[in-house]
Formats: C-alpha cells, sequence, structure tokens
C-alpha cells in the first residue's frame, strides 16, 4: 500500500474514505476526537493544492435516516476551514458527483451516508463504481472500517489506478502492528475474554507482561478455582482462562490478575462499597474494579516498562465509584517520560475521556475493532483487499 506522499496529488481531485462515526446527539457532535484525527491528511491534500471529496458512514441506519445525517459534519468542518465545505444529501446521485467533478484545488465536498444504501455495507461492486465517479485518487484514511470489507473500502479499489492510504492510517500501522520487543507490557480490561482471546494469545509470546483488569478478570480468577461471588464470569471460558494461566507458567510469562477488588453485595446499585482481597470474597460480592493494592502492582509493573497498550476499561465506569482504577491507571501510564504509551482505540478511548483527557499518550487509536485486530497480529480485511484487487 502507497501512502499519499508517495503520489502526485496536485491539482487532482481525492476521494477520500473517513471514518467520521461519530456521537451525534440532536444535531450537535458530542465528541470530535474521529474528525480531528482527519484534520493532518485534509490539510496535507490543501497544501498539495488538490479538491478534497469527502465519504464516510454514521451509525447503522438501515435505509435513509435523518438523524444519522452527517449535515452536522459539514457544520462542524466549516468552522476549520474558510472554503465552504459543500454538501450533497446523496452520495451516488448525478448531482452530487457533478459537484465533485466541478470542485476547484482547495475546496471541499462532504458526501451523505454511505450506509443510507444498503450496497455499501453488501460491498456491492455498482455501487462502488458510482463512488469512484467523484475522484481521480482514492485515499483510504478510515482506520476504524479497516477490518471491514465494504463497498467504500474494499470493492472500490477496483476502480482506481491511483490509490493510497492517507496519514491516520500511516501512523495507525505504525504504532499498532507489533514486532516482538523487549520492554512491552499489555494493559487488557472490559467485560469479555472471548472478544480479545486472539490479543491475549499473541501478547503471551509478544510482551513481557499482561496486565489484566476489568470484568473478564474474574473469568481468570475463578478458572484459578476462587470464589468470586456474583461477579460477572464468562463460565464457557473458564477451561481457556485456565489454559492461558498454565501456557504463561509454562514460557516464563507473567499474567498479573487483581489482589483485591473493590466491591459491593447483592446488587451493583448498592452504595455500600468494600475493597476485599480476592482470596475473601464471598458469595453475594460483586467485583466492580481494580483495588488499591492492584493499582500499586501495576504502578510498579508499568514503570519497568519502554512501552505499554492499553486495551479496555478496568472498572465499571458508568458509576464513578468504580472507575478509580481507570483514572489511576491512565495517570501512571501518562507518567511515563520518553516511553511509548497506545491506547488501544474503542471503548479505551471512551472511559479515559469520561475522566480525564486523551493528552499525553503517544497515539491514540481511533478504530475499536480494528485496533483489536491489529494488537492480535492479524491481517486486517482492509490489506487482504488491497492485495486482492
Amino acid at each position: 500500500m502507497k501512502a499519499i506522499n508517495e503520489l502526485d496529488i496536485t491539482n487532482k481531485t481525492v476521494l477520500i474514505r473517513f471514518d467520521y462515526n461519530v456521537p451525534i446527539n440532536k444535531g450537535k457532535i458530542i465528541n470530535d476526537f474521529r474528525i480531528k484525527a482527519s484534520f493532518e491528511t485534509i490539510n496535507y491534500c490543501l497544501s498539495q493544492n488538490a479538491s478534497i471529496v469527502i465519504m464516510s458512514h454514521l451509525g447503522r441506519p438501515n435505509g435513509r435516516n435523518s438523524d444519522l445525517s452527517l449535515k452536522p459534519v459539514q457544520k462542524y468542518l466549516n468552522k476549520y476551514y474558510k472554503n465552504k465545505i459543500y454538501f450533497s444529501d446523496d452520495c451516488i446521485s448525478s448531482e452530487s458527483i457533478d459537484i465533485s467533478k466541478s470542485l476547484k484545488p482547495g475546496q471541499i465536498h462532504l458526501l451523505e451516508n454511505l450506509r443510507f444504501y444498503k450496497q455499501e455495507t453488501d460491498n456491492n461492486r455498482e455501487f462502488s463504481k458510482k463512488l469512484s465517479s467523484h475522484g481521480n485518487i482514492y485515499v483510504c484514511d478510515s482506520f476504524g472500517t479497516s477490518h471491514r470489507s465494504h463497498a467504500s473500502n474494499s470493492k472500490i479499489l477496483n476502480f482506481f489506478k491511483h490509490r493510497c492510504i492517507g496519514l491516520l492510517m500511516i501512523r495507525e500501522f505504525d504504532f499498532l502492528y507489533q514486532k516482538k520487543s523487549l520492554g512491552t507490557g499489555i494493559i487488557i480490561g472490559g467485560a469479555k475474554i472471548s472478544t480479545k482471546i486472539k490479543m491475549i494469545n499473541f501478547f503471551l509470546d509478544n510482551a513481557d507482561y499482561i496486565l489484566i483488569g476489568g470484568a473478564m478478570a474474574f473469568t481468570f480468577l475463578k478458572s484459578k478455582g476462587l470464589n468470586v461471588g456474583l461477579s460477572m464470569v464468562e463460565n464457557h471460558m473458564l477451561d481457556i482462562a485456565k489454559e492461558i494461566i498454565e501456557k504463561s507458567k509454562s514460557i516464563n510469562k507473567n499474567i498479573i490478575l487483581p489482589v483485591d477488588v473493590v466491591c459491593v453485595k447483592d446488587n451493583i446499585d448498592s452504595n455500600k462499597i468494600f475493597i476485599k482481597n480476592i482470596n475473601n470474597l464471598e458469595d453475594n460480592d460483586i467485583g466492580l474494579d481494580i483495588g488499591p493494592e492492584t493499582l500499586n502492582i501495576f504502578r510498579k509493573k508499568i514503570n519497568k516498562l519502554d512501552k505499554v497498550i492499553w486495551n479496555g476499561p478496568l472498572g465499571l465506569l458508568e458509576n464513578k465509584n468504580f472507575s478509580n482504577g481507570t483514572i489511576k491507571v491512565s495517570k501512571f501510564v501518562k507518567r511515563m517520560k520518553n516511553k511509548i504509551t497506545i491506547i488501544g482505540g474503542g471503548d479505551t478511548v471512551s472511559a479515559i475521556e469520561m475522566y480525564d483527557n486523551l493528552s499525553g499518550f503517544t497515539h491514540v487509536s481511533t478504530g475499536g475493532g480494528a485496533s483489536l485486530k491489529l494488537l492480535s497480529g492479524e491481517k486486517l480485511n482492509l490489506t487482504k483487499s488491497w492485495e486482492m484487487y
């Protein structure tokens, strides 16, 4: 895959697939992280005197849905770019294609939500062909959809001789594609082992430490024969969790599990909160965050590392009483001066933003499932498509 700065885009019309799948409430953008992540590529194109046509999806509209229009994104972009951002209420109409073809250097045209058409997720060839009419160079800069094979990032490649990836994609690949290196550790949280089993196995061979928090920790703890009370457990994953722990011992790798937890009794809405050693949990206890001793262990391990990758919240963030683990670990990681710190997208980004900010990390990924796949050592569907077409 070529990078955008390897092609001559001067005075060309570039068709860029971005990921503007952002939360919008009553026409107002709630989180602009993914939009701002696209500015580097937009600014580069403008510096090369190119005109730009932007395509993206938003949500899962199941047909045309005004609540999931990209019109608010046009208003947002207008605040940052002096030239008027043209907007088409369709992405393949002859009118929208005419606007794209009439663009002058420096002008930007935003197309309506790709997923208003089912053909987008069906990876439909004819739909892709119509989309390709908007530009003469194709740029994929949508890391958040790179694990999908959709019309706008897969089949569309058939219709472009000149195609490349954008600056955001380059950065995502640089930081998330992992090679074995000393001094690497990963922090894994979230609810389910089942969604992260490949990543855990990958890092057993490619990291010094695996620090595990979040609800998934209780599946590991139960697999060791501990009573975890009413804490969330994936019972169908107990044997696999046990195998992972045994494998880590056989290859002398450290999986660090919580030694204490913040918990309640009977009901997660209870106001009575306890901190308990994991050996002392009772049948009606519910673990909802990592405890202070666990945090101290995590801090010491993190301080020994040269690179930390973090994927998944460490507690039940919807309740501030169980956010301390995530907040404290965020601060530990930020204090790693002159070290590489990578936030692996999705829920991790939302978790940090809920109580902190994203500044201070080396790289914050815009992807959810794509980050998980790349961090698991797997090849993205996007990469397969580029090899195929």
